[in-house]
């Protein structure tokens, strides 16, 4: 493959939160999706294959946290998909900047019953200095959360970016059905009894068709509703405002249910942008130099040997 096309073909993301929020569980079942791993637990429990390597360090099992940085790839259709697990926890902070400035986008993680927090905020202004795109999935929907227009509003509000929903919950907490796809414009149900795989029936439906009563009743109306306030609201979503950095998509799920994850997946290998120029201060780098540059922001030093 020539060069240009494999640097068209890669997308390098960091995903980053506050404390507890649900990042590793995304980042978990992004690669469930990505087939890296073939069950939830694998990326804290260490089954997983070389490449693909999550919260492994001692202080990081002993407090449940992310610590270091831990940079996961794997394919998906024909793109190359490159993650980089960041800390959540303040204490680490200096990890997650110098993550940010080698990355091409974001994906943050937001609770879906506490909203935007601390160190979102901290993080996201670092974003914002370098006009990074930004994705938003707001996380843990299978619980009692904020109303989903309130939580828009302070997003806006908290990381200064104007958003457009691009997928939209049906209901929350108990009651909590899905997701319907504004991008893909489908309704998808993720059928499973094991939650921990990525098998099982993926439904798609309309939201016009009369059949849709059938999976998401007494919802129906009430989602028809929304949605035509989200379309009222919120201008088209324009790709290049994404890709400055104007605009964040923002989706909305439960990752430990595998809720809105594929939803977010599909529309982010067709949107995110793949390398282009680092803005240093000699000069810009581009990626089809045919010198070899590269940026490098993590250095490890007595690494258990299986992790090398």
């Amino acid at each position: 493959m020539e060069l240009k096309q494999e640097i068209e073909r890669r997308r390098t993301f960091a995903i980053i939160s506050h404390p507890d929020a649900g990042k590793t569980t995304l980042t978990e079942k992004l690669l469930l999706f990505g087939g890296a791993i073939h069950v939830a637990g694998a990326v804290k429990s260490n089954k997983i294959k070389r490449g693909a390597t999550s919260d492994f360090m001692e202080i990081e099992r002993q407090r449940g946290i992310s610590v270091a940085t831990s940079v996961m790839g794997f394919e998906y259709g024909d793109v190359k998909i490159n993650i980089l697990d960041t800390p959540g926890h303040e204490d680490f902070a200096e990890d997650t900047y110098r993550t940010l400035t080698a990355v091409d986008s974001v994906i943050i993680v937001i609770d879906g019953a506490k909203g935007v927090e601390t160190q979102t905020r901290k993080l996201m202004e670092v974003c914002r200095m370098r006009n990074t795109p930004v994705m938003v999935f707001v996380n843990k929907l299978d619980r009692p959360c904020k109303d989903p227009f309130d939580l828009l509003d302070e997003i806006e509000r908290e990381l200064k970016i104007q958003v457009r929903p691009l997928a939209w919950p049906i209901s929350t907490g108990p009651t909590f059905k899905g997701v319907y796809d504004l991008y893909a414009d489908r309704l998808s149900l993720f059928f499973a009894e094991d939650r921990q795989t990525a098998e099982g029936q993926t439904l798609d439906i309309k939201l016009d068709d009369p059949a849709i009563d059938e999976y998401i009743n007494p919802f129906t109306q009430h989602l028809r509703d929304d949605l035509e306030l989200v379309e009222g609201v919120y201008p088209p979503f324009e790709l290049d405002s994404y890709r400055k950095g104007e605009v964040a998509p923002v989706f909305f799920g439960s990752a430990l249910n595998n809720f809105g994850v594929r939803e977010l997946l599909d529309c982010f290998v067709r949107i995110a942008p793949s390398p282009g120029k680092s803005h240093t201060l000699q000069r810009d780098v581009s990626p089809y130099e045919e010198k070899l540059t590269g940026f490098v922001f993590k250095i490890h030093a007595n690494m258990d040997p299986n992790h090398r």
